[in-house]
C-alpha cells in the first residue's frame, strides 16, 4: 500500500474553537514581524509546521510595513490599526467538536502564486451568500490574488439567481457558472476546475460544512513541503453516523484497499491541489471522490498529504448524501481498478482475457482433433461447440482490445469528451478578475 504524508497531530493553529462560519470575522489587523512576535510570545511555537504556517502572512507584514515606508516619505503618517482582541472560545455550528482559531502568523513569505477556490452547489439556495461571504472573509487579506468560482449544478431552487446577484455584489474576483441542467457532483467540479485559472486549486463542499479558514494553512503546507495534494482530513466529523460516518467509513476502506492510498479520509471536498497537476487528469461519472487515485496515476503517493481540518454540522438546506452511496462507490471502485491498472492500456486487458479464452477453446479442439484422428466420433460431443465458442469468444476479446486503444485516444483527446455544457458563459482574461 502505497504511503500517504499524513499528519494527525494538532494543527498549527492553537485548538481553541472559533464562533460559527457565518459569525462576523474580526477586522484584519496589521501583522506582527517575526522579531515583535518573538519578544511578545517568548514560548511560542517554533516547530516546523508553526514555522512553515507562518510564512502566510509574511507577506502581509511586507506588505503593511511597505506601505508604512511609502506613506512616511510622502510626508503622511500611516493611520494608526487597532490591535486585534484574542478570538473568544466558542461552540462550532454543530454545537460538538472544535474549530481552531488562526495564531498570529509572522515569517518569510511564500512563492508567488495565485488560488482559485471552485464549490460546486446543487439546491443550495439558503447557503448560497453565506457561503461566498464565509469565503470572502477567509481569503479577505490573503496576500496573493484569488479567485472563487461557483458551480450553480442546475439548481431548481434559484440557487443560481441568488449566486449571481450576491457575486455582483461581492466583486469580480467570484464567478458563478451555471450549467445547463443537472450534471451530478463530479460534472459541476470538472467544469470549475475547467475555469480555474490559479496555479493553486481549491475544492470545498458549499453546504458550510467545511472550513474556508482552513484554506491558507493547507495552501502554504501544500507550497512549502512542495506536494501536489493536501486533502482534508475530518478528525471530529459532524455528521450522523449511521447514514453519514458509517457508509463513509465503508466506502474509505474500501478505496484504501482497491487504490493502494493510505487515506482516512478521502471523502473530505476540502482538498488543495497543484494546478498542473490536477488539470492532467479529468473527472467522470461519480468519480469525484476518487481525485487521489486519478491523481496517483500523474504523480507519487508521496507527493499527497493529509491535513486535520475543521468540520461542522450542516445548518440550513438538505444533505444530497446518503447509505445508497456505498453501493455507488463499489460499482465505481470496478471502473476505479480498471482504469488505475489498464486506463492507458486497455488492450492489455481485453487482450489478456481474449488470450486465455482462445487459448482454452483451441487447447478443447486441438483434443477433440486427435480423437478423430484416432478413429472416433465427435460430431455429437457438447465439448466441439464449447470449443469453438471459446475460440471465437477470445478472438473477439482481442480485437475488443484494440477497439478500445483506439476509442480511449480519440474520444479522451478530443474537446468533446467534457461531460457537462455550460451556457453562454465567456470566461474573463488571464489578468482580470482577481482579488488583490
Amino acid at each position: 500500500m502505497s504511503t500517504v504524508n499524513t499528519r494527525s497531530e494538532p494543527s498549527l493553529f492553537p485548538s481553541e474553537e472559533l464562533p460559527p462560519v457565518l459569525a462576523p470575522v474580526p477586522t484584519p489587523v496589521e501583522a506582527a514581524s517575526p522579531a515583535e512576535a518573538s519578544a511578545e510570545a517568548p514560548g511560542a511555537d517554533r516547530t516546523p509546521r508553526a514555522r512553515r504556517g507562518s510564512r502566510l502572512a509574511g507577506a502581509v507584514a511586507a506588505a503593511a510595513a511597505t506601505s508604512g515606508d511609502a506613506a512616511s516619505a510622502g510626508g503622511e503618517a500611516p493611520a494608526e490599526k487597532p490591535a486585534r482582541k484574542p478570538a473568544r472560545s466558542a461552540k462550532s455550528p454543530a454545537g460538538t467538536g472544535s474549530a481552531r482559531a488562526p495564531s498570529t502568523l509572522s515569517g518569510e513569505a511564500l512563492p508567488a502564486h495565485r488560488v482559485s477556490v471552485v464549490v460546486p452547489m446543487y439546491n443550495e439556495v439558503e447557503n448560497a451568500a453565506p457561503m461566498v461571504d464565509a469565503v470572502q472573509a477567509a481569503l479577505a487579506d490573503y496576500p496573493f490574488p484569488w479567485e472563487l468560482i461557483v458551480v450553480d449544478d442546475g439548481s431548481t431552487d434559484g440557487t443560481g439567481r441568488a449566486l449571481a446577484a450576491h457575486a455582483k455584489a461581492v466583486g469580480p474576483h467570484v464567478r458563478v457558472l451555471e450549467l445547463a441542467r443537472n450534471f451530478k457532483q463530479t460534472a459541476a467540479m470538472q467544469a470549475g476546475i475547467d475555469a480555474a485559472r490559479g496555479d493553486v486549486i481549491v475544492t470545498m463542499d458549499g453546504d458550510l460544512q467545511n472550513d474556508p479558514r482552513d484554506i491558507p494553512r493547507m495552501v502554504a503546507r501544500l507550497l512549502d513541503e512542495d506536494l501536489d495534494l493536501v486533502a482534508g482530513w475530518r478528525q471530529r466529523r459532524q455528521d450522523g453516523f449511521i447514514l453519514r460516518r458509517l457508509p463513509s467509513m465503508i466506502a474509505n476502506r474500501l478505496i484504501r484497499k482497491v487504490s493502494g492510498l493510505d487515506f482516512q479520509d478521502l471523502g473530505c471536498s476540502l482538498k488543495v491541489f497543484r494546478g498542473d497537476v490536477l488539470r492532467q487528469i479529468r473527472l467522470y461519472g461519480e468519480m469525484h471522490r476518487f481525485i487521489p487515485a486519478w491523481l496517483a496515476t500523474v504523480t507519487s503517493p508521496s507527493r499527497m498529504a493529509e491535513e486535520p481540518v475543521n468540520h461542522y454540522a450542516r445548518q440550513a438546506g438538505v444533505s444530497k448524501y446518503g447509505i445508497s452511496r456505498t453501493f455507488r462507490v463499489i460499482v465505481d471502485l470496478l471502473a476505479v481498478h480498471f482504469f488505475l491498472r489498464f486506463g492507458s492500456r486497455p488492450g492489455h486487458f481485453f487482450g489478456g482475457l481474449g488470450l486465455g479464452v482462445g487459448s482454452l477453446g483451441l487447447l478443447m479442439l486441438a483434443y477433440l482433433a486427435g480423437v478423430k484422428l484416432l478413429g472416433g466420433s465427435i460430431g455429437t460431443r457438447p465439448l466441439l461447440s464449447l470449443g469453438f465458442f471459446l475460440l471465437l469468444g477470445g478472438l473477439q476479446l482481442l480485437t475488443t482490445g484494440v477497439l478500445a486503444e483506439l476509442l480511449m485516444r480519440v474520444y479522451f483527446g478530443g474537446d468533446h469528451a467534457r461531460p457537462y455544457r455550460l451556457r453562454g458563459a465567456e470566461a474573463p482574461g488571464p489578468d482580470t478578475g482577481w482579488h488583490g
